[in-house]
């Protein structure tokens, strides 16, 4: 383990990779990561599996060719191979998944992004997704949109463990919280047990500093230059 991640591991912090293919599934990779390098989950959404598929082609040939011949169409496809390959990943993290009690050892799958506009239809997604995984250290992604707060509750109220993604903002994240909230309040009515349910609010950071970064850019000057990146 590198002197940074061995730092943070022993501050508490659990380490996520933000990354994932079959390749590093099936060849060892990820559960070398989790042995030698504190990784305590992993987090994916389409634009990582669109690079996954593409760069290791090799690696889905032949269920690309079976799901072919049963007349699986493309978007269908996809949402079978990325469930094949989170429900992998969340056999290779059982066992953090066990010994931390359920709080580490999490692997996220995204609801399709063109439905963030959408409750019903994120909700949909998000139960026909807990479904095919089938593993109860997935953690379903849902977007912070304003229709995606109501999907939040109703999923939560499921007893499906959800990770919020696409935070920019303390108001949001307050938001995301009374939804949280109201949906273990709703599980709890239904009889699911509370203490099954987990769940990550996701602050975007990175896209804050490419936009600080772009604005920096635009500043100009000695001063400017040195806070790009930071």
């Amino acid at each position: 383990m590198n002197s940074v991640l061995e730092t943070l591991t022993k501050a508490g912090v659990s380490i996520w990779l933000d990354d994932l293919t079959r390749t590093r599934i099936t060849s060892g990779n990820l559960k070398e990561l989790v042995a030698t390098h504190s990784v305590r989950g992993v987090t994916t959404n389409p634009s990582i599996f669109e690079g996954a598929i593409a760069g290791s082609a090799d690696a889905y040939a032949s269920q690309i060719v079976d799901l072919a011949q049963v007349g699986a169409d493309a978007e269908h496809a996809v949402r079978v191979m990325t469930s094949d390959d989170v429900r992998s990943a969340c056999d290779v993290f059982a066992d953090v998944f066990a010994q931390s009690g359920g709080t580490d050892g999490r692997v996220s799958i995204e609801v399709d992004p063109r439905l963030a506009r959408n409750t019903d239809a994120t909700i949909a997604e998000a139960q026909e997704l807990w479904n095919l995984v089938d593993r109860k250290n997935v953690l379903i992604k849902i977007p912070a949109t304003s229709e995606g707060l109501p999907a939040i509750t109703e999923v939560i109220g499921r007893g499906i463990s959800v990770n919020v993604t696409l935070i920019f903002s303390v108001d949001r994240y307050v938001e995301v919280m009374d939804a949280y909230l109201s949906g273990l309040e709703l599980a709890g009515t239904r009889g699911h047990d509370m203490s099954s349910i987990e769940s990550v609010a996701s602050f975007f950071i990175s896209r804050v500093d490419s936009a600080v970064d772009s604005l920096l850019a635009d500043r100009g000057g000695e001063r400017a230059t040195a806070l790009m990146g930071q």
